[in-house]
């Protein structure tokens, strides 16, 4: 999810090499970086446009589930859903807080969002269609969105590193609602509502996939976030991790994926997958996608 914020990032930086070596001692010690401390101008920038993107998908997240609040089908939905929404919309803030200690500005980084030069996660860009879609957001959504976060919480920034503990804890409840909306529909609803189901998450399976970036060998970037230390896995390792974990789960409520290449792979001890639609991807990154002008324009007409 928040390695798409690497995608155009400016890693080059013009500190001497003695500077960069001691830096990077520190990094491999495990040291935390702190807001006060010399850091690389390719470190920070780096710094600011993830944490930036992670912001905007915070905030950006809480409209297409912000649409359901007043159609929740009871008033227990309705407050968990709410107050789930309330979550990120805190997540947005602390994140902000964090890029502003690498001594940008919330105000810049609003203005970056509204003309495209900063970008939020294509996952935002898909609609809601139905209550089952806010089950499959919490579900598969966020259980991505945990799965690159966790790492996330190790990252060698400081400020970064911590506000992730408690937005980890926060995104794990969010999981086990969406996950618990559609266990409900297919356990105890008609045939309608478990079509629903299927349906929902026939739509959002490979949008979730791409939360995790593009492929390593498409992500030029990622070599130096990893050495630094702000990125602790890979694109497609975390992608990975996030399938095998997650059919399972898939299995027990009884629903498919929409990839007639998924399949256990035991040599491997992985599953084996199809291959994404990049084109779709990258469509929507730069814009393209069903929902990219209604999120920006709602997000527009809020600020002004």
């Amino acid at each position: 999810m928040y390695s798409q914020g690497l995608i155009g990032a400016d890693g080059r930086t013009r500190e001497d090499e003695e500077f960069l070596a001691r830096f990077q001692a520190r990094i491999d010690d495990e040291q935390k970086i702190e807001p006060n401390d010399a850091m690389p101008e390719g470190y920070r920038r780096t710094l600011v446009r993830q944490i930036g993107q992670h912001a905007h998908s915070e905030i950006v997240g809480m409209l297409p589930e912000g649409n359901w609040i007043t159609r929740a089908p009871t008033l227990r939905r309705k407050a968990s859903l709410l107050a789930k929404v309330q979550d990120e919309g805190g997540h947005g803030l602390y994140l902000y807080s964090a890029a502003e200690t690498l001594g940008v500005s919330r105000e810049q980084m609003t203005e970056e969002l509204l003309t495209g030069a900063a970008k939020y996660s294509s996952i935002f860009n898909y609609p809601t269609l139905t209550w089952a879609d806010i089950g499959t957001i919490g579900w598969l959504v966020d259980g991505a969105a945990i799965m690159n976060q966790i790492p996330l919480c190790r990252c060698s920034y400081g400020p970064y590193a911590r506000e992730m503990i408690r937005i980890c804890k926060e995104e794990s409840f969010h999981q086990r609602q969406g996950y618990q909306i559609l266990l409900d529909l297919m356990r105890h609803g008609t045939d309608e509502q478990k079509q629903m189901v299927q349906d929902s998450i026939n739509r959002f399976w490979w949008p979730a996939l791409m939360m995790f970036g593009p492929h390593d060998s498409d992500s030029p970037n990622t070599a130096q976030s990893m050495a630094w230390k702000i990125k602790r896995m890979t694109n497609d390792d975390l992608r990975q991790r996030f399938i095998d974990q997650t059919v399972p789960q898939l299995e027990y409520l009884g629903c498919t994926a929409p990839d007639p290449d998924l399949k256990w792979n035991e040599e491997r001890g992985h599953y084996d997958f199809g291959e994404i639609d990049w084109k779709e991807f990258y469509d929507v990154v730069k814009g393209n996608g069903p929902c990219n002008r209604d999120r920006l324009r709602t997000r527009r007409k809020a600020i002004e």
